[in-house]
């Protein structure tokens, strides 16, 4: 029985003649593909999702009131300052792609994955934002999904605000059940 033939790892060398034209694309080389203008898509409405999130997160770091909401509240502003962060990585890679973010306020609801929330109970607000950093979870892992390898940088960024995603819908449990 023959043993398989072994192929060798070789780089595509006409690609990387490719790689250098085209200066004024930066990172973006002709060997990225169609995909771009999609990923750029989807961080742009991840970016919405992300500003939606700071914004209902400030509101209730705000306007929580009640016996456990110092602790409650501070939580939220924690997760405002996380989600800020999210929103700036985003951003920053759109504009490495070649795109322009989405800061657009008019419509900033309507392409986010999370609802804003106006909630004054404080148990409510948990429980809106609990949904929110789940959808954001379930976002994020469909885009890892769809970008796979089609853009590993991208996808490093996202799998990274993924996890920070899980350690506040983490948090915001385990604070429901106290």
């Amino acid at each position: 029985m023959n043993a398989p033939e072994h192929k060798h790892l070789q780089l595509d060398e006409q690609a990387l003649q490719r790689a250098r034209q085209h200066l004024d694309e930066g990172p973006v080389t002709p060997s990225y593909g169609p995909w771009r203008d999609d990923v750029i898509r989807l961080l742009n409405d991840a970016l919405a999702t992300e500003l939606v999130c700071v914004l209902r997160y400030k509101r209730h770091y705000f306007t929580a009131h009640g016996l456990n909401s110092p602790r409650i509240a501070e939580e939220f502003l924690e997760h405002a300052t996380q989600e800020a962060v999210h929103a700036d990585r985003l951003a920053e890679r759109i504009v490495q792609l070649g795109g322009d973010p989405d800061f657009k306020p008019d419509s900033l609801t309507s392409r986010s994955h999370a609802e804003y929330d106006e909630s004054k109970d404080l148990k409510a607000m948990l429980r809106s934002n609990l949904v929110a950093e789940r959808i954001a979870v379930e976002a994020y892992r469909q885009m890892i999904q769809l970008i796979g390898d089609k853009d590993p940088t991208t996808r490093r960024i996202l799998e990274e605000v993924l996890a920070e995603e899980e350690e506040h819908a983490d948090d915001l449990a385990d604070l429901l059940r106290d």
